[in-house]
């Protein structure tokens, strides 16, 4: 007799993305292996996100989707350990409410579980809004498998696309820093406090997400900020392995290229027609 394939939640933390929440609900409805729940969990949107959700509720009653709210604190990390908790499948997927899960991201997740090979895993990104999609996930993709070899004990988590046992996250969730001062990543947090019980970190190409690449839009400042919580969250549990900051690194020379292109394109567009850009700081 087979063993029955994991049950697979999927939890959404939301501050004010009505933008993008419907287009994520809709990917995660569209499986082929329908999600046991899809869990939207609010976090104080001023926005028409509720709405948006709500609708999508009433637009497919089929698919489970439950709306709550954590209203107790501003951040990401206690609304995601608020859908965590309320979560009830086996196993508990987490992206954000911008992401396009692949039409078998739930079977992925499944079938990847089943083995009881991990506890927990990342799967690979296609960056939906920048050119050459499929090169870019392929490099994505290839980069990772690299990270996971020279993490050692500590595989990395990745927020936007990844998934956990109820299991491990039952054994971790008082563990796990409620970053409050917002100065780390939390899915990497989260990943740290896997490693120190003992539980696996995998890596799943084949559980595939669509994500924006909207994080490189950010000011030069921001962006730093942004990089260096991989440093930070590293160094708030006294690990100080120069190649798990490799992640980091990437995101920094990426980041200039990125602009330098974005920023010659917008001007040739902006130019008339017969003229040469003026090519300028600004």
């Amino acid at each position: 007799m087979s063993t029955p394939l994991p049950t697979v939640s999927i939890v959404i933390p939301a501050y004010n993305e009505e933008d993008t929440i419907r287009a994520c609900l809709v990917a995660a409805i569209g499986q082929t292996v329908p999600a046991h729940e899809i869990i939207v969990v609010d976090n104080r949107s001023t926005d028409g996100t509720r709405a948006a959700v709500e609708a999508m509720q009433v637009a497919f009653p089929e698919a489970n989707i439950r709306l709550l709210s954590q209203d107790a604190e501003q951040g990401i990390t206690p609304t995601r350990n608020a859908g965590f908790d309320a979560a009830t499948g086996d196993v508990i997927g987490r992206i954000d409410s911008d992401s396009a899960i692949e039409p078998d991201w739930v079977e992925q997740v499944q079938v990847a579980f089943a083995t009881g090979e991990f506890d927990a895993a990342s799967g690979s990104v296609e960056y939906y809004d920048m050119p050459m999609r499929n090169f870019g996930h392929h490099a994505d993709d290839t980069f990772r498998k690299l990270q996971v070899k020279l993490a050692g004990d500590f595989v990395f988590l990745f927020g936007s696309n990844m998934a956990i046992t109820k299991k491990a996250w039952l054994a971790v969730r008082d563990d796990v820093c409620p970053d409050r001062e917002d100065l780390m990543h939390e899915d990497l947090d989260l990943a740290v406090h896997l490693a120190l019980k003992g539980l696996k970190i995998g890596y799943v190409s084949a559980m595939v997400a669509g994500i924006s690449a909207r994080r490189m839009d950010s000011e030069p400042r921001d962006f730093l900020f942004y990089a260096r919580r991989f440093e930070r969250t590293y160094s708030a549990h006294g690990i100080r392995d120069p190649r798990l900051l490799t992640p980091m690194v990437v995101f920094l020379g990426l980041y200039p290229t990125l602009h330098a292109e974005r920023w010659i394109s917008g001007r040739a567009k902006a130019a008339r027609p017969g003229q040469q850009p003026e090519l300028r700081p600004e």
